[in-house]
């Protein structure tokens, strides 16, 4: 029998019953945080050997100005209504987005929204890539988007949700705080790396606007549906973290909008809702551990 790889022993296992009760600030239940991806696609980006960019030939104007609706409109139109219903972001950024358009980003830091790198584009994918390359990235993350919002990034999600063996372990040592890659929790967990203090923050596929609408094929409404029952189920069981992560060329249009709204709206109003970023919720988490 082959065994295959040995498990990387990431984290251990802990039973959801016989966890201790994790209390947010304000006796919150459920601790809410929106993770916009504000993203940078090349429309003929580098071939790379394991995964295709785009569905079509090179240059792919369809996928690529699909995408590019987001920094020409529909960032504004989603971010408007989180702020209106109480909702800073925790930006899942590609990098590059602070040079091509730097206007998104600056309107993000004026709202007071928490920026974590994204990789530098979402069209560059970490498979095979060698440690000097992959250092060279978070580096380049640390100081670009330091340079652009004064933040120092304490989060990582992964470009186009893609890893080497040696992610975790790199991250922690340039002393990131969180990751967004393991999708295996409702809580705040810890990840055990080589170096560093790292921890995992819920960050949810199942929720993912992404998800609802190009796997799952809901419908606007659907989609808001489920995020109300998400976070009511939640919210009931308390301690309990809540991602909403978003593609604003998805949510931000104009058929789209409205549902979305009328959720974030449910969630405010609910009472217990912790709306916050990021990297609070790990801070308030290692405070109560």
């Amino acid at each position: 029998m082959d065994e295959g790889e040995p498990d990387p022993g990431l984290y251990d296992f802990a039973p959801y019953r016989d966890r201790k009760k994790i209390v947010w600030p304000g006796g919150k239940s459920c601790a809410v945080w929106v993770a916009p991806n504000l993203e940078y696609y090349e429309i003929d980006p580098p071939a790379h050997p394991q995964r295709k960019a785009w569905t079509k030939p090179h240059p792919d104007v369809v996928g690529y100005a699909h995408r590019d609706h987001s920094n020409r409109v529909s960032h504004w139109r989603m971010a408007d209504v989180m702020t209106r219903h109480g909702f800073p972001g925790s930006v899942s950024l590609s990098v590059a987005l602070c040079q091509h358009h730097p206007e998104v980003v600056a309107d993000g830091v004026a709202r007071g929204w928490e920026f974590f790198s994204h990789g530098i584009y979402n069209t560059r994918y970490a498979y095979d890539m060698s440690e000097e390359q992959e250092r060279a990235i978070i580096e380049d993350s640390i100081t670009t988007v330091r340079e652009a919002t004064g933040q120092t990034i304490r989060g990582w999600l992964a470009p186009a949700l893609t890893h080497t063996p040696r992610t975790l372990d790199l991250i922690a040592g340039y002393g990131l705080d969180y990751t967004c890659d393991l999708y295996h929790d409702d809580q705040v967990q810890s990840v055990k790396t080589k170096t560093g203090n790292l921890v995992s923050i819920p960050y949810s596929l199942e929720v993912n606007d992404h998800y609802g609408f190009f796997v799952y094929n809901m419908s606007p409404r659907e989609y808001a549906d489920t995020l109300v029952r998400q976070y009511e189920r939640l919210a009931d069981e308390g301690g309990t973290v809540m991602c909403i992560p978003l593609h604003a060329y998805l949510i931000g249009q104009p058929h789209r909008i409205g549902p979305f709204e009328e959720a974030l709206r449910h969630i405010a109003a609910d009472g217990r809702a912790w709306q916050t970023r990021a990297g609070d919720i790990v801070d308030a988490w290692r405070a109560q551990k």
